[in-house]
């Protein structure tokens, strides 16, 4: 079993998801170090690098916190909320880990290839280019299933409330899949001639698009299509490290 401190792992995770090999406008990796040198006693997962998130992690004795989405980016998006948010994790000695492109692609562990699972696809496949990068998963049902029952099956597994839009068919097969606000990809399913497309959320153009199109979407929320990839890591990084593991739930309905 690796020794648990912060250095070995933001290594580990850094391999393991294979940081830097993925363009991103993230800055990936350790995000923000604390005074701890020794050992860790607990990780603590969370989707968004927030000072909300930070108290309740904090609360519950967490060492160092791996999220989805962290505070420093290329271009830095605020400035002055980076600064207070990296502030906050100083003064309360909490490290941060960020993964943002390489948790939505990543094949074991991303937050598309669990959708996949959540709805039991088969013949999974790479789906969806972002800025020339394949993120997101297509595959398809065992055979046809109705569209609310799609749904239906990603409200209880992700405890979330879907959005249907039924612009295409009742029926679907094939669905592509892109977590959180992936829904510029939606000319992806339609050039792929797929049934249907899941996503967080879908903003006007999108919705537009697909009604145009004839393209069925099931918006899931952007929090809670993101609150998987970083629950897969939770035992990885317990049975490497011999750590206690907490996912840190910072309830939203976006």
């Amino acid at each position: 079993m690796k020794k648990a401190t912060i250095k070995n792992i933001a290594a580990f995770l850094n391999k393991e998801l294979g940081v830097r090999a993925v363009k991103d406008s993230s800055a990936n990796g350790l995000q923000v170090r604390s005074r701890t040198t020794g050992d860790i006693r607990k990780v603590g997962f969370a989707v968004d690098a927030c000072i909300s998130t930070f108290g309740m992690a904090k609360k519950q004795g967490v060492d160092l916190l791996v999220v989805h989405h962290g505070i420093k980016w290329r271009p830095q998006k605020d400035r002055a909320l980076a600064k207070l948010r990296e502030a906050y994790l100083k003064e309360q000695n909490l490290a941060l880990y960020a993964a943002h492109l390489p948790l939505d692609l990543h094949a074991e562990y991303g937050n598309n290839v669990q959708l996949c699972r959540i709805l039991g696809l088969t013949d999974v496949r790479k789906f969806g280019r972002y800025h020339g990068v394949r993120i997101g998963f297509e595959g398809a049902f065992a055979r046809p299933m109705r569209l609310g029952d799609a749904a239906s099956y990603l409200n209880s597994g992700l405890r979330t409330r879907c959005r249907v839009f039924r612009f295409g068919k009742d029926r679907i097969r094939r669905v592509g899949i892109i977590s959180g606000g992936g829904g510029s990809m939606l000319k992806d399913a339609v050039l792929r001639n797929l049934d249907c497309f899941l996503v967080g959320e879908l903003d006007l153009a999108a919705h537009n698009a697909a009604k145009d199109c004839g393209m069925n979407v099931i918006a899931a929320g952007h929090y809670k299509t993101e609150t998987v990839g970083v629950k897969a890591l939770m035992p990885l990084i317990n049975e490497t490290f011999g750590v206690e593991t907490v996912f840190i739930e910072d309830e939203k309905d976006l």
